[in-house]
């Protein structure tokens, strides 16, 4: 019953999400808006127990556990390279840690034998009927499914179309991130991990790949009230983020001049999700879509954990979605509300509003005690008690992945 699924967004969620319905014996179907998978991007990283048991049980660990970064420790400097603050790869890469796009590829490879993929285009129009929903693409199709899951982001399509506007459930946080990738052209002293430097309300930080040398990644922050740009426009973009460095020293002048040729910047606001109820009807959100943060708030553990107990909530259920839904809206709210609110405290921890925010966070963050409180209690918050599902949950063998 139910069992014909789309899942709308090929990043994490949705092929996690994926794998976990074929191989319940589902029939899912992944639509990306990208004409292909995404490569690149900032590392994630996984941490505590349970963020590993899920892997465990994908099959995933021991390939990203080849592919990982080997972390990323942090280095705070001031105008002249003097180290003001070095934070450890356990801080900001957990216990594991890969790029975005290496998780992307692992995630799509292990689902594609059961998962049907369509890259290039999008959800348009949802119509839930007595028997499923209607759902009519941008490309012109329509085809009928009996459950439709957003697992598309914090700027989530399907729940601005099942749910409503953006602007009624996402909240902006008071800062921007930007990423670009560029030539490593001999930046000083950074063998492994980031260099950075603040000044009021503003970090400039750059990184040499892991695995290759001659590449770097720039990763920028600033604090601003929301602005109005247009999201599909590249050179906007880049004029907003050049004026919000304008005047900054250091290597700032360099990363900027790289910005011009960027072609893969990633842009956008420091924003969290709020969602009263995870589902409507027939649809239902999972990921950063339910109870997203942009940055810190654990968001790709919290998804692959979302994508285990959705999955096998509609497995036990034998795909009778009410009940499904509630339950893993029951089971998992309060702790993803535990890990979105690391969100929350990014902007403000990466730079600083004043001067002398920056020196008590140098000089607080210097001390082991409290550092290693802090990474104790980010294991603490990414621990939730996992139910097992059996890949035949559902009475059919499990014949999926």
């Amino acid at each position: 019953m139910n069992r014909n699924v789309l899942i709308s967004g090929a990043s994490v969620a949705g092929p996690a999400l994926a794998y976990w319905l074929g191989r319940h014996g589902f029939t899912p179907t992944v639509v990306e808006l990208a004409p292909a998978l995404r490569e690149g991007g900032q590392a994630v990283d996984f941490r505590g127990e349970t963020h590993l048991t899920v892997l465990e049980r994908m099959g995933l660990l021991p390939e990203l556990r080849r592919i990982r970064t080997g972390g990323s420790p942090i280095r705070f400097v001031d105008e002249a390279g003097r180290t003001q603050l070095y934070l450890p790869a356990e801080f900001a890469g957990g216990e594991l840690e890969v790029r975005r796009g290496d998780l992307a590829r692992v995630l799509y490879e292990h689902s594609a034998p059961c998962v049907e993929y369509i890259f290039g285009d999008s959800i348009v129009s949802l119509d839930e009927t007595s028997s499923g929903v209607r759902v009519e693409f941008r490309s012109g199709a329509a085809r009928d499914f009996d459950l439709v899951i957003g697992a598309d982001g914090l700027h989530s399509n399907v729940r601005r179309l099942a749910f409503g506007p953006e602007e009624n459930y996402v909240s902006h946080l008071g800062y921007y991130a930007a990423t670009w990738q560029l030539p490593n052209d001999d930046y000083p002293g950074i063998d492994q991990g980031s260099v950075g430097h603040n000044v009021p309300g503003r970090l400039a930080s750059i990184g040499v790949d892991h695995r290759n040398s001659a590449r770097a990644g720039a990763f920028l922050v600033f604090a601003a009230s929301e602005l109005a740009y247009d999201r599909h426009d590249l050179e906007q973009q880049k004029k907003v983020i050049a004026d919000a460095f304008s005047g900054v020293r250091w290597e700032v002048p360099r990363l900027l001049a790289s910005l011009d040729q960027a072609s893969d910047l990633y842009f956008d606001s420091i924003s969290r999700a709020d969602v009263d109820t995870w589902s409507i009807g027939r649809v239902c959100l999972v990921g950063d879509a339910a109870c997203g943060a942009t940055i810190g708030g654990m968001g790709t553990g919290t998804a692959m954990v979302a994508a285990y107990v959705l999955a096998g909530e509609l497995a036990r259920a034998r795909g009778e979605y009410r009940m499904a839904f509630t339950r893993y809206e029951s089971r998992l709210r309060k702790y993803a509300r535990g890990c979105q609110a690391g969100g929350d405290r990014t902007g403000k921890f990466l730079a600083p509003a004043t001067a002398n925010g920056i020196r008590l966070r140098n000089t607080l963050m210097s001390r082991p005690l409290l550092l290693n409180a802090m990474l104790r209690m980010g294991k603490r918050v990414t621990s939730v008690a996992l139910p097992d599902y059996p890949a035949d949950a559902d009475g059919a063998g499990g014949a999926g992945c």
